[in-house]
């Protein structure tokens, strides 16, 4: 359930004033663009209503923004680079899951059958939409120290994810460091939570096929018995694979499917394994595909099966820079407090903003999206996921004074 409640910040008479607050009228505006974005979700690489109506509000505020070459997306610069210190980039990602949206009780329910903004994403596009307007506003008034690039991607639930094309068409152009945010529905809305070093986990999609001459189930000896074959590689790989990685890189192969035969006197000539290969450790997830095809290849050899891989490349886990972490806890500290930051656990969900991350130093923060006392479990890609709207005008002045500080320190940096 939505609720618009106004959570509870911490005194500020101990924090150093910084402009950039959200006016009461654009936090009314930002919710209600949220909730359109709700009714009316859609999927990675078809969010060209979503590109339009981003597009659109930043050119009302005399900005101009720029729809990426795969037609949704798009970005958008505050303020004028003029070639020194790179830009510091706030990334959204706008497109939802094909899920159906099981909320009943609320006027903005997805319209569309089987599909919903279940992870949050309408929330981030709404963040980073208010931070640039106030920060147009900030560089009109000749407060804000240094431009910032507003980056709104498609295709972030699309495998290796939105990001890979956005960077390939140049977004990262002229941009140093950029920050994200995340829904977490496990942290209050007021809050957020923080970690330096990994804070997502890796996930590729892997998929065998191994074939053999197969035969009558009386004489295996005169086959390759593809059963025993496909069961050895569900069953050994994954132990194998735990022997020869650093178990500190939290690598883990699982299967979710086993396919292999028709009938109980058959032994069949193909059978297929697909499953996940989920990692923790940047440098073990790109040692992971030689150290997997090495693992099934002495199998598969063993028993005399032929053998296909299919691995699907997911993404790496986001790996927060610990001086831009340390950035975006003196933001929130300044805005909300330092008791509204809080740690976090590194989870063993992926997120494409790892990709970024292999260009630029950044830092990802779970934006608490819970009612302060409800008790009630949620999470992500359910449903019936739905947020406390007070963390869009949280996000939005967490966003504000991280690009505030951060230009300020450019400045100081310089000498200017």
């Amino acid at each position: 359930m939505s609720r618009e409640s106004q959570t509870a910040q911490p005194a500020a008479s101990d924090r150093p004033e910084l402009p950039g607050k959200l006016p009461d009228h654009l936090r009314a505006e930002l919710i209600a663009f949220r909730r359109d974005l709700h009714m009316h979700p859609e999927l990675g690489h078809q969010e060209f209503r979503t590109t339009a109506a981003i597009k659109a509000r930043l050119e009302k505020a005399g900005l101009r923004p720029r729809v990426l070459k795969s037609g949704t997306g798009l970005i958008c610069d505050v303020g004028t680079w003029d070639g020194g210190r790179p830009m510091l980039a706030l990334r959204a990602d706008i497109d939802a899951l094909p899920i159906p949206d099981a909320k009943t009780h609320v006027a903005y329910r997805s319209t569309f059958p089987d599909r919903a903004h279940a992870c949050g994403h309408d929330v981030h596009t709404a963040v980073v939409l208010g931070a640039g307007l106030v920060l147009a506003e900030l560089d009109r008034q000749g407060l804000l120290p240094r431009p910032v690039r507003l980056l709104f991607q498609p295709a972030e639930e699309v495998l290796p994810g939105g990001a890979t094309d956005a960077i390939e068409s140049g977004v990262l152009d002229g941009v140093g460091r950029i920050v994200a945010v995340h829904c977490d529905p496990r942290v209050d809305a007021g809050r957020i939570g923080l970690r330096a070093g990994p804070i997502t986990s890796a996930c590729d999609r892997l998929e065998v096929s191994l074939s053999g001459s197969g035969g009558h189930t009386a004489r295996p000896h005169l086959t390759t018995d593809l059963v025993t074959a496909t069961a050895r590689v569900a069953v050994d790989a994954p132990a194998l694979l735990a022997r020869r990685m650093d178990a500190r890189s939290g690598m883990s192969v699982t299967w979710g499917r086993i396919e292999a035969g028709h009938a109980c006197n058959v032994i069949p000539m193909h059978a297929e394994l697909s499953g996940t290969v989920r990692c923790l450790d940047l440098g073990a997830w790109h040692e992971a595909p030689d150290m997997i095809h090495a693992a099934i290849d002495e199998i598969a050899t063993m028993h005399g099966a032929k053998f296909e891989i299919n691995h699907v490349r997911g993404v790496p886990p986001v790996v927060n820079d610990p001086v831009i972490t340390e950035l975006l806890r003196e933001a929130m500290a300044v805005r909300c407090g330092a008791e509204s930051v809080e740690d976090t656990e590194q989870s063993l969900g992926g997120e494409d903003f790892s990709w970024y991350l292999e260009h630029v130093p950044g830092a990802m923060a779970r934006l608490g999206v819970r009612t302060p006392g409800d008790t009630a479990k949620r999470d992500l890609h359910r449903g019936d996921f739905d947020v406390d709207e007070s963390a869009i005008g949280v996000g939005v002045e967490f966003f504000t004074a991280t690009a505030l500080l951060d230009g300020r320190r450019a400045l100081t940096q310089s000498g200017r």
